[in-house]
């Protein structure tokens, strides 16, 4: 039998939560809100964001095959000339998440336009919604249909209107992170992009959980456990349209956010370790160039470079190059060299984010 187009229904929904979920409830929303108190432990919130936010467009866009490397990512965040096209689309992520950031914060909402200009940032287009019907979803190992998504450009305005009221106004009564595992699902049935559906629809996620007060960063880490888990992603996905299912899905998105902010939580533990002991080895080896400001400026990024500290400490290129020099030769920072330009790899960042987490 052909597979028909799929309209999902207007938002909210009638679900009975079983008890299983509402355990699950309490559990994902403890280690959230412990994850929340622990952004504080680092002093440069930029630190977070730029580390696990580039960790989470990097899964992110591996769920949808975009593969890079860490040394691919880091080198761009330092260096525009050296980036490949894959590290470009996950650099692209991390501006677009952050972009997403900026305006929810500055409106206090999430709309439309915002998920508008986070598409147009990820692919540098003005597309916008689907216009055109033909979108269809396969498998693409067996190239069986698996979705198809609401053809007409008048039902994708009226579904991402009906979310939008959704996102930002109480239309039921459910817990945050529930209406989360509802959000996600329903933008992603919508598909109401041509390309970057999955990836806007997860920026969206954190986004959400950082509007309703949950987190103060957008920095959990929620694609690490869709990439782990990714085939179950898009199974749970499909038996919600078919079956209903939403108690599977609901209990797949509680519990990413309970694994994921544990294992967030961690990663922060041990950047906070790294700087510590940082800190501690240049002050007891050369106390003039220690400052609070130049370790965290060198925990900003896995990668800097001489420019980089110069213009952020306000101080000369050859003071700068004496820093870098120094931490070099007592094992802080490596050098690599590529061109003309040498960079300063943080050892100790570097492999904690290499690292990854498992969930």
């Amino acid at each position: 039998m052909d597979k028909k187009e799929f309209i999902p229904k207007e938002l909210p929904l009638d679900i009975e939560l079983n008890a299983e979920n509402y355990q699950l409830l309490i559990s994902a929303s403890r280690e959230l809100g412990k994850l929340n108190g622990f952004i504080n432990t680092i002093p440069n919130q930029n630190i977070l964001i730029n580390s696990l936010v580039l960790q989470e467009a990097k899964d992110s866009s591996a769920v949808e095959n975009i593969i890079t490397t860490h040394d691919e990512l880091f080198l761009a965040q330092m260096d525009e000339n050296s980036i490949t096209q894959s590290a470009k689309e996950v650099i692209g992520y991390e501006a677009a998440l952050k972009k997403g950031f900026d305006l929810m914060k500055k409106d206090n909402l999430i709309l439309n336009k915002h998920i508008l200009a986070i598409q147009k940032r990820m692919q540098n287009n003005n597309a916008g919604f689907r216009t055109q019907s033909g979108t269809v979803l396969k498998n693409p190992a067996t190239g069986e249909v698996k979705h198809i998504p609401p053809q007409n450009l008048y039902d994708i305005q009226r579904l991402m209107s009906n979310l939008e009221k959704y996102i930002n106004e109480d239309l039921d009564d459910f817990d945050p992170l529930i209406r989360l595992a509802i959000i996600h699902y329903q933008f992603e049935t919508i598909h109401p992009f041509f390309d970057a559906n999955g990836r806007t629809g997860r920026i969206i996620n954190v986004l959400y959980l950082t509007y309703k007060g949950l987190l103060d960063l957008p920095i959990l880490y929620l694609s690490a456990y869709i990439i782990q888990n990714k085939t179950q992603y898009y199974r749970l996905l499909e038996n919600v349209s078919k079956n209903n299912s939403w108690n599977e899905w609901i209990s797949y998105i509680l519990t990413a956010v309970q694994k994921t902010s544990i294992a967030t939580i961690k990663i922060i533990s041990q950047i906070n370790e790294a700087m510590q002991t940082f800190s501690v080895k240049l002050q007891a080896t050369n106390s003039k160039i220690y400052s609070k400001d130049f370790v965290e400026l060198v925990f900003s990024y896995p990668y800097t470079k001489i420019e980089f500290i110069s213009q952020k400490l306000g101080i000369t290129r050859q003071t700068a190059s004496k820093y870098l020099k120094i931490c070099e030769e007592i094992g802080l920072l490596e050098c690599l060299k590529l061109g003309n330009t040498n960079f300063y790899i943080n050892i100790s960042l570097f492999n904690i984010l290499k690292k990854g987490i498992e969930c």
